[in-house]
């Protein structure tokens, strides 16, 4: 059985398509590739069908991943049945995610799998910003991927 992880940000075209190529990496160097599928999608629908910003796909490019398969997805209330982890960027996306989600539902921060970082740390938005706000976000990702990696790695072995 294949254990399900989404991560979710507002528009689904920085911050949860980082984390998403980088946590398949991620996976599949601790062996999990085939025990563990990842998804992406946003909070709001407004980039769906949009390819990555280009700025988080240079980021990713430059450290080795590759982003360019990404097309922007909402996350909808039916995604549920099909996750067992839902991983939100930052506390405003987690209770918007946590206000459609049924009872039981595992829905938490990115970064709370990241052992480095303080309780309640979130993924900035870096949209606004310059392409050195994304190359940030992928080290809180990157570190966060690795963390979530291991604990599957314990769980599911």
């Amino acid at each position: 059985m294949t254990y399900r992880v989404c991560v979710v940000c507002l528009g689904n075209i920085c911050r949860s398509p980082m984390a998403e190529v980088v946590l398949r990496k991620t996976l599949a160097d601790h062996g999990l590739e085939g025990l563990v599928t990842v998804e992406s999608g946003g909070t709001g629908g407004w980039h769906q069908g949009r390819p990555m910003d280009e700025r988080a796909a240079a980021a990713l490019a430059g450290r080795g991943y590759d982003g360019s398969a990404h097309r922007a997805r909402q996350f909808l209330r039916e995604w549920y049945g099909q996750a067992d982890l839902v991983l939100a960027m930052d506390r405003e996306n987690l209770r918007a995610l946590r206000r459609l989600a049924p009872e039981g539902a595992d829905v938490r921060l990115f970064r709370s799998f990241d052992p480095a970082a303080p309780e309640g740390a979130e993924v900035p938005d870096p949209y606004y910003g310059d392409r050195e706000g994304f190359a940030e976000v992928l080290e809180m990702v990157e570190a966060a991927a690795k963390g979530l990696a291991e604990e599957l790695a314990r769980r599911l072995r």
